[in-house]
């Protein structure tokens, strides 16, 4: 019989599902050490944020088949050791999807009504009914960031409660958000119109402070913000200005930049202009039941030799089928990550063409890899191999297969093509004889380069001295470059360059780029 082991507490109902296929062991609080010492007796490892499940643990496991992972992220999780060693890794990306999403919907009546300042009044003796005077949510303006899983339902309820409904999400469709009951604008005009404000989007280095001073500048002073996303998306600092200065009415927050919140945290020192909870987003007697049930029950399905739901690498992870597809998976990924940057917003639709030897492939494993690496950057954690294809459909992206098999110039070839609100993008990529994954063309310019993390491309005039200049100009703010690449069609015309950098674009330094004569574009891409 398989053996799990259960490192973390976990709801009973998903002990009770393990035990139908498995033994279950329960040893909480183990140190690293100590789990690398017995995680190779076990087929499975059950865990929320607790443990930490390293490349070491990974290594030491030679029976294991898949982690589970009872919540959202998968942070404490290596899972390219996972992936390399054939490990299934699965989390739970809806299990409290209600949960945080009643959150927020309960912290924009708390905000509006001042609850639980006067809840404090009253245990105190006090009874202060014109302090505490608040505002209706009847035919006010509900601003939506992020319209996602949990946005989506905030706006249900808010529907509900008969707001009208604005939202900003450049990855989703005009269409798809009528669908919803909201109207799709650009964040300026959400900040500027909305009564309440709430978030719903993963920190990336794009939403980090996208709450800013100057987002504050832009709302109405009768404006209430919400936050039960993820901490960081808000400039902390900012907010204590903006609500100390009363540019806002009011905020409630959830979730902070640094948790938890210092006790020294200026935040604390207001009292009806704000609202903290210690991260109680998904604290909910059913989230936790719901995601024990959902992890426990994908545990038990791979166990029995079914795939996984939710897995965040590839499910199954059958060996032959992984060797044959897994260069040009990461290949796929690599594309759709690059050309959803370089689109830079809402995409419409996806060319996916199979070329060369690779047209004689199946296409689905292809595809689905491209639309998790297109999602990764709005999604994150959330964009997984089972579910890139509805959060694309979701998202009302039209997906084009194509083959060309008399493609010869490599074995076989991967081009995709991004059609969005700022037009169009494409890159095209091979996997070589030396088994790595290379860019060959980019918007149709012939170009080669290996992917790193870390890039910085240009469109600019095929001129004299132009590359020396970025080059100059990258050295003046202490930026090293890896490697410089560049393609053109035809002499003096029109020119791509690639550069890898070891490190991200500093502040101000695109913008710089972008003054150089010549340069008609800047794009900066993080792998």
């Amino acid at each position: 019989m398989p053996k799990v082991l259960v490192s973390d507490p976990i709801d009973q109902a998903g002990i009770d599902i393990l035990s139908q296929v498995a033994q279950v062991d329960v040893q909480t609080g183990l140190s690293p050490e100590e789990l690398v010492k017995i995680i190779a007796d076990y087929d499975a490892l059950m865990i929320r944020s607790g443990t930490q499940v390293t490349e070491s643990v990974i290594e030491a496991a030679s029976s294991l088949k898949i982690i589970g992972r009872a919540g959202v992220g998968v942070d404490n999780v290596d899972v390219p050791a996972a992936t390399r060693q054939g490990v299934v890794v699965v989390n739970s990306p809806e299990g409290n999807t209600i949960a945080a999403a009643e959150h927020a919907i309960a912290m924009m009546f708390a905000v509006s009504r001042h609850i639980p300042q006067a809840n404090t009044t009253m245990k105190a003796g006090g009874w202060d009914r014109k302090k505490y005077t608040g505002v209706e949510v009847y035919k006010k303006t509900l601003g939506i960031v992020g319209l996602g899983k949990i946005g989506s339902h905030v706006a249900n309820g808010a529907k509900a409660l008969g707001m009208t409904l604005l939202a900003y999400d450049p990855f989703i469709s005009a269409d798809r958000a009528e669908q919803m009951g909201c109207k799709l604008v650009d964040l300026d005009r959400l900040l500027a119109e909305a009564d309440f404000i709430t978030l719903h989007m993963p920190k990336t280095p794009e939403t980090t402070n996208l709450i800013d001073a100057a987002a504050f500048e832009r709302m109405k002073p009768t404006a209430r913000l919400v936050n039960c996303a993820r901490g960081g998306i808000i400039d902390e600092a900012a907010l204590y200005e903006a609500l100390k200065e009363k540019k806002i009415a009011g905020a409630a927050l959830d979730v902070y930049d640094s948790e938890p919140l210092a006790a020294d945290s200026p935040l604390r020192t207001l009292d009806r202009e704000i609202i903290l909870t210690p991260h109680l987003g998904a604290s909910t007697e059913e989230a936790q039941v719901n995601v024990a049930i959902d992890v426990a029950e994908q545990i038990r399905d791979v166990l029995l030799g079914l795939p996984a739901r939710s897995a965040v690498n590839i499910p199954g992870l059958y060996p032959d089928v992984l060797e044959q597809l897994r260069p040009y998976m990461t290949l796929a990924e690599t594309l759709g990550n690059l050309v959803s940057q370089l689109a830079g917003g809402r995409i419409d639709s996806l060319t996916i063409r199979l070329q060369g030897e690779l047209a004689t492939k199946d296409s689905k494993p292809i595809t689905i890899a491209s639309l998790k690496g297109l999602l990764s950057q709005a999604l994150r954690e959330r964009v997984n191999y089972v579910n890139a294809s509805i959060e694309a459909k979701e998202r009302g992206i039209r997906v084009i297969e194509t083959r060309d098999e008399a493609e010869r110039d490599y074995t076989g070839s991967l081009f995709l093509s991004a059609h969005g609100a700022e037009g169009d993008h494409s890159a095209t990529g091979a996997v070589l004889s030396d088994g790595k994954t290379h860019i060959i063309s980019i918007d149709e310019f012939p170009i080669n380069v290996t992917p790193t993390r870390y890039m910085l491309l240009t469109l600019h005039r095929d001129m004299p001295g132009i590359i020396g200049k970025i080059g100059s100009l990258l050295g003046s703010f202490n930026v090293n470059i890896a490697s410089m690449q560049v393609g053109r069609k035809i002499v003096r015309g029109d020119a791509v360059m690639v550069l890898s950098i070891d490190d991200p674009l500093p502040d101000g330094l695109q913008e710089e780029i972008m003054k150089v004569p010549g340069i008609r574009d800047a794009y900066t891409v993080r792998l």
